[in-house]
């Protein structure tokens, strides 16, 4: 009696855990009632006839991410490259992915690859290395079309990497190398040329200031002695200097007159030799063997 109520407690408990079903959150189950497809069990608790309804495997509704093997494919310009992709997709309709293909992310790689040829195909190596935002373009429309009848909608493709050959790679090294060098010299003839500019513009302010400076001081020195002369001159006429004081005066600047390089001759006006003579004169009358200046001197004299 122990042993059938045991049994039946097993075979209710079997019964009940093949009856309810718990499905997680963003996951779904296809039901095959006596081997066709029945319903679809939401996220939650749901309930089936035992040994009647059978519940298939979960179907992750999440949005995924594959990357895919390396594709060798050659450009337009016969250049074989590898090129890396990787996709993201979602499930939308488990019932079409579940039985409108045997395996969904092969069928989406296989995909990929052919599309992949088919873009590239059309593209140089130049177009290829900086189109990428084209070949995404290409890929997700190409890949949604033809996953729609699957239940699959391809949200995002990118390309991760794209790698030329060695040589092609070393070609572009050598030329972007060249580029570079290139613009460095550029840049230091630029350089040197602002640099000569600055420098003309430097002397040229420079010059400019000199010459200002030299002109400030040539009026300075000009209105200097032109008020020296002036105040020598009021000196003279408020002292009321005669010609003998004059005379004497000029007799003791000619040492200095003297003293410069290549004076070979004094110009002595006749104003200063009448007063010469007034200066004998004071000092005892004529100066013995001295006699007036011929009249056809004129009005200049010379002492050599």
């Amino acid at each position: 009696m122990l042993a059938v109520l045991v049994l039946g407690v097993a075979v209710l408990a079997a019964v009940v855990l093949r009856a309810v079903w718990i499905v997680p959150q963003a996951r779904a189950r296809n039901v095959e009632r006596f081997g066709r497809y029945s319903r679809t069990l939401e996220p939650g608790i749901s309930f089936v006839v035992p040994f009647v309804d059978r519940v298939k495997s979960p179907i992750d509704l999440r949005e995924q991410v594959v990357s895919f093997a390396k594709q060798s494919v050659i450009t337009e310009d016969n250049v074989v490259v590898h090129i890396d992709t990787v996709l993201f997709f979602q499930v939308t309709d488990p019932r079409a992915a579940d039985y409108e293909i045997v395996d969904y992310i092969e069928a989406i790689e296989q995909l990929t690859a052919t599309t992949l040829r088919n873009v590239i195909g059309t593209l140089d190596l130049e177009a290829t290395l900086t189109s990428r935002d084209r070949i995404n373009t290409a890929l997700r429309g190409v890949l949604d079309d033809a996953s729609g009848k699957w239940g699959i909608r391809v949200t995002r493709v990118e390309i991760k990497a794209i790698e030329p050959p060695p040589s092609i790679k070393d070609a572009m090294e050598k030329q972007m190398r060249a580029e570079r060098e290139k613009r460095a010299a550029i840049l230091t003839a630029e350089g040197g040329r602002q640099a000569k500019i600055l420098t003309a513009e430097g002397e040229k302010q420079a010059a400019i200031l000199r010459a200002e400076g030299a002109q400030r001081a040539a009026v300075l020195e000009a209105e200097g002695q032109a008020t020296a002369i002036r105040n020598v001159f009021a000196a003279v006429h408020e002292g009321d200097a005669d010609p003998k004081l004059l005379a004497y005066q000029y007799l003791q600047t000619l040492p200095k007159l003297a003293q410069g390089e290549g004076s070979t001759f004094f110009v002595i006006p006749s104003e200063v030799t009448t007063a010469l003579q007034a200066v004998a004169e004071a000092f005892g009358g004529t100066l013995e063997g001295a006699r007036p200046l011929p009249e056809h001197v004129g009005r200049e004299g010379r002492l050599r």
